[in-house]
């Protein structure tokens, strides 16, 4: 009998681990692919399958409303990573994801009005057609024009080529974040732990891929690849450096590690001025927790008792008030270079 919407949780449940789907499934399926192991229309119309794409079925599971992700682009991310597991099913063969959606997975950073649009981007190779259905973008690409790899599952292009499919959609300023994070070599502050990662790209490949006749954006491309530099962990931390180098100021070191006298680790902080023992320290909301905002106390006190003065900013500060991190660093670096940063001359803040 069917299941009513007014029957008990329980006896729902009850018919669901009945007519579960055949173990051979994923949790992301096509209506053939279950047909074809005997899965009856009523069960795959049941409540616990989600429809994102005509012809695919999801299983839906508790974590899928969890909405507990304290960034919010950790959250997005997680949304618009489910919608490309829910439709890998159902892509072409040898079909791949590609531009945004591929940074998407590969954690590029984006503005928002990019993270923003749901669609997903699908590309295929020349001469199959690409995909054209609600909720998809469809890309046609020459072989060789971008290599496909994987990350988290899910066939992508790989860091370098989607990094030059963004040429043309984004800006240069979001160009030179995407390619920051793409050089970035991750490491442990302090060097208390070997470095084990790389980085997903080299810069020689990304040059090559600029060079490419016909792609998209590729002057500016060109531009971006000479203002990225390999230790910028953030978006906020490009954009405050190339805030102050369009102000006429010298770039900071970036990713720097603060010691004392004597030489006792204090901390590392985003972009710095080592000769004027000067910090620029970007404050994101995840400084808002009890925890980081006792760690941030210990260490802005360490700082200042080692003779460093921490120019701290907020996205206020940096995407809607960019003025105001010039004045900040200007002034910093105007006072350090006449009386230097001492705890005990605090009139020359007046």
């Amino acid at each position: 009998m069917w299941i009513t919407r007014a029957q008990s949780v329980s006896d729902r449940a009850q018919w669901r681990d009945a007519a579960a789907a055949p173990s051979e499934l994923p949790d992301a399926f096509t209506f053939a692919e279950a047909r074809a192991l005997g899965v009856t229309r009523r069960r795959l119309d049941s409540e616990d399958l989600s429809r994102p794409f005509r012809g695919g079925r999801v299983m839906i599971t508790s974590g899928d409303a969890d909405q507990t992700e304290p960034d919010i682009w950790d959250r997005m991310r997680r949304e618009h990573v489910g919608r490309m597991r829910a439709y890998a099913p159902l892509l072409p063969p040898d079909g791949y994801f590609c531009g945004p959606s591929a940074a998407i997975a590969w954690r590029i950073p984006m503005p928002p009005w990019v993270w923003q649009k749901d669609a997903l981007h699908v590309g295929v190779h020349r001469p199959r057609r690409a995909p054209r259905r609600p909720g998809i973008i469809g890309h046609q690409h020459t072989r060789g024009f971008v290599k496909v790899g994987e990350t988290d599952g899910l066939p992508v292009t790989d860091a370098a080529s989607t990094w030059a499919t963004l040429g043309g959609i984004l800006g240069l300023d979001a160009l030179v974040a995407a390619a920051d994070h793409v050089l970035r070599v991750p490491r442990h502050p302090g060097g208390f732990a070997p470095v084990t990662e790389t980085a997903l790209a080299t810069r020689e490949e990304l040059e090559i891929l600029t060079r490419r006749r016909g792609r998209p954006g590729a002057p500016r491309l060109r531009q971006a690849l000479e203002l990225a530099r390999t230790g910028a962990a953030s978006a906020p931390e490009t954009q405050i450096r190339l805030i102050i180098r369009g102000a006429g100021m010298p770039e900071p070191m970036l990713d720097y590690d603060v010691y004392d006298d004597h030489g006792r680790f204090l901390g590392c902080s985003e972009l710095a001025y080592p000769e004027l023992k000067l910090a620029i320290e970007y404050e994101s909301d995840g400084h808002l927790t009890r925890k980081q905002l006792q760690r941030d106390i210990d260490k802005y006190q360490s700082y200042t008792e080692a003779g460093w003065y921490p120019v701290r900013l907020t996205s206020e500060h940096v995407y809607r008030h960019p003025s105001e991190t010039v004045r900040r660093v200007r002034r910093a670096r105007a006072m350090a270079s006449r009386h230097g940063f001492r705890p005990d001359f605090p009139s020359i803040w007046h």
